[in-house]
C-alpha cells in the first residue's frame, strides 16, 4: 500500500524523528531547516546525509503553501495570497510599525461566522487549515525579512475563526514557540475570536501566556447580532461572563477589537455603552477604522469621529488605542485579496 506523503511542517522535531524512524538530533536538524532557515529544498539541507535527503524526497512534503500574489504598501504593509496544495487560497499580512513586525495569520479557508462587514465571510467557508499551513504563512512572510535578532508578533486575526479550528491552531502555536524554530514567546502571540464560547473556555485551561482578543464591534445584542451572527447563539451576557471567568482563571489582560463603522457603532453614547460593558475588567479596547470592502454597505468614520469615540472611552476609565489604517491601498482587510483573485479567475473563465 502506498503511504501518503508526510507534511513535515505539521510536525514538531520529535514527531519528525518518530514518523521517519530517525534519531532525535536528525528531527531537530530537519525542523531547523524548515523553520529557522525557512527552506523547502531537501537538496539544500547540506548537513543531512544523502540517503536521508533521498528518503525525505520520497516520503515527505517540505512545504504546503506557495505565494501567488504579493501586494506592498508604501507604509510597509505586505499582503500575500497563498495557494494551497488543493488549489484553495488564503491570505496573510505583514505589518510594520517602526522596528516592530506583526504577522497576521489565517486559520481557515474562508470563514463560517459571516460577519456582515467582513470580506472573508462574504466569500464563504471551505475548510480548516492544518497546523503546517498556518505556520508556513509566518515562515513565508519572513523569508526576506532581517529582524536583527528580534522576534515578530503573531496575531491570529486573518481569515477564519481560530476557535473553530482549535486543535490545529493550538498545534501551530506550539510549532511557532518551538526553540528549534522561530522560538516566539507566548506573550507575543494573540488569538482573536468573534466570541466562540467553547473555545474561550478551553483556551483558559492552556498552560501558556498566549493572549486573547475578542472582536466585539457592538455593546448591545441587537446591533451585535446584526454585525456578528454568532451573537445570536452566544449573546453578550454569556460572552462577557465567559470572558470574566477567563480573566479570573488566567490573570491575563483581555483585548477587545472594535471596528468603527460610520453611523453604525461610532457615537460617544455607544462608546460609553461599551465602557459599561467591560467595566471592572483588566482590558484594553483596540479601535480600528473600517477598511472599505467592495459591495459592503459600510464606510469608515472621519478621523475626528474615531478620536471622539476613543476619548469617550478614556474619559470612562477604559484603556483604548486607535489603530492607524494600514494597507487600505492594497486591499489589506481580511479576505479582500482572495476575493479579488477569485473574481479575476471567474472573469477569465467567462463565469
Amino acid at each position: 500500500m502506498t503511504q501518503d506523503p508526510i507534511p513535515l511542517t505539521d510536525l514538531l522535531p520529535g514527531e519528525i524523528a518518530a514518523a521517519l524512524g530517525l534519531k532525535p538530533f536528525q528531527g531537530n536538524q530537519i525542523f531547523r531547516w524548515l523553520h529557522q532557515k525557512r527552506l523547502c529544498d531537501f537538496d539544500a539541507m547540506t548537513n543531512l546525509a544523502k540517503p536521508l535527503r533521498e528518503t525525505l524526497r520520497a516520503r515527505c512534503i517540505p512545504c504546503q503553501i506557495e505565494p501567488v500574489k504579493t501586494s506592498d504598501s508604501p507604509g510597509g504593509t505586505r499582503k500575500v495570497l497563498f495557494r494551497l496544495r488543493d488549489g484553495e487560497t488564503i491570505e496573510s499580512v505583514l505589518l510594520r510599525d517602526r522596528d516592530r513586525v506583526t504577522l497576521c495569520l489565517s486559520t481557515q479557508v474562508g470563514c463560517p461566522i459571516k460577519c456582515l462587514f467582513c470580506a472573508t465571510g462574504q466569500g464563504g467557508f471551505a475548510r480548516n487549515l492544518t497546523p503546517g499551513e498556518i505556520v508556513e504563512q509566518a515562515l513565508r512572510l519572513l523569508e526576506n525579512e532581517d529582524l536583527e535578532g528580534r522576534t515578530p508578533n503573531i496575531v491570529y486575526m486573518g481569515m477564519g475563526e481560530p476557535f473553530r479550528n482549535y486543535d490545529a491552531v493550538a498545534k501551530s502555536i506550539r510549532l511557532l514557540m518551538c526553540p528549534e524554530g522561530l522560538g516566539i514567546g507566548a506573550r507575543r502571540i494573540t488569538i482573536s475570536t468573534a466570541g466562540d464560547i467553547p473555545g474561550i473556555r478551553r483556551f483558559a485551561g492552556e498552560p501558556w501566556q498566549v493572549r486573547l482578543a475578542v472582536s466585539l464591534h457592538a455593546a448591545n445584542d441587537d446591533l451585535r447580532s446584526k454585525l456578528v451572527p454568532l451573537n445570536r447563539k452566544y449573546g453578550l451576557r454569556t460572552l462577557m461572563a465567559t470572558v470574566r471567568d477567563y480573566a479570573k482563571a488566567t490573570g491575563r489582560q483581555v483585548s477587545f477589537e472594535y471596528v468603527l463603522l460610520h453611523g453604525v457603532n461610532d457615537s460617544p453614547a455607544q462608546a460609553r455603552e461599551l465602557a459599561g460593558l467591560i467595566r471592572g475588567l483588566d482590558a484594553v479596547v483596540n479601535l480600528i477604522a473600517y477598511n472599505t470592502v467592495a459591495g459592503a454597505e459600510f464606510s469608515a468614520p472621519p478621523t475626528a469621529v474615531c478620536e471622539t469615540f476613543k476619548k469617550a472611552l478614556l474619559d470612562s476609565g477604559v484603556k483604548a488605542t486607535l489603530r492607524q489604517e494600514r494597507g487600505g491601498d492594497i486591499n489589506a482587510a481580511c479576505g479582500q485579496l482572495r476575493r479579488a483573485s477569485k473574481n479575476n479567475e471567474k472573469a477569465k473563465n467567462g463565469d
